[in-house]
């Protein structure tokens, strides 16, 4: 018996107009494409902004705990002697000494007299008989050694040389200046605070043997 009159169970039926009514309003499952944009762009914004005051905080910080960007309380001259930047040598013969964690520097500029109250807003200390110095080589920012041999900064990186005092001296190596300087200030106790959020930009360099520049103890340094 032949079934060409025979319909397939699984021919597609057409959608009524109010089926396809229904599923034109039918609620999206999931999310849609527009509230997917919506919360990218919320979440992006947001995270900007705990970035923002991440940076903030962290700039902040240090001026509210008395750390490196703020003011750092150092001590006396009894602190400096006990903090030479070279074993074997003493403040008091010129020698700086070191504080890692305001990256400083300190000599005395006059190592015959002590500290004297008052403050240096350049860090040269003129009235306080200090000066406060950045650890930086102004070339590319190496940290240099005090020689405790010829009484001179030598930068390990390159060679540039300065002076006790932070003085530059001209074509001993690429530095375009002197060391920076930290503005500082010695109260009445002799207690010496440096603000290392305020720096001073170093000297242009000084030729050997002329005024300003301290010479080396000896003719060799410790490169």
């Amino acid at each position: 018996m032949s079934n060409y009159l025979v319909e397939p169970a699984d021919r597609p039926v057409a959608l009524t107009v109010q089926a396809i009514r229904a599923l034109r309003e039918a609620p999206v499952e999931g999310i849609s494409r527009r509230q997917l944009l919506r919360t990218s762009l919320g979440a992006a914004v947001g995270l900007w902004l705990v970035e923002v005051g991440a940076g903030t905080l962290g700039f902040l910080w240090p001026n509210f705990r008395g750390g490196f960007g703020g003011k750092v309380v150092i001590g006396d001259i009894d602190t400096l002697a006990l903090n030479p930047a070279t074993p074997g040598t003493s403040v008091r013969d010129g020698a700086p000494a070191y504080f890692p964690h305001a990256r400083a520097f300190i000599s005395l500029v006059d190592p015959s007299t002590s500290i004297k109250p008052g403050e240096s807003l350049d860090g040269e200390g003129r009235k306080t008989n200090i000066r406060t110095l950045y650890q930086r080589c102004t070339h590319l920012g190496c940290k240099p050694n005090f020689c405790g041999r010829n009484y001179w900064f030598e930068c390990p990186c390159h060679g540039s040389r300065f002076d006790r005092l932070g003085e530059k001296v001209a074509k001993l190596r690429p530095a375009p200046r002197g060391l920076d300087r930290f503005a500082h200030s010695v109260d009445a106790d002799g207690v010496i605070t440096i603000d290392t959020g305020k720096l001073t930009l170093g000297p242009l360099p000084i030729a050997q043997e002329q005024p300003g520049l301290i010479p080396p103890r000896t003719p060799t340094g410790c490169l």
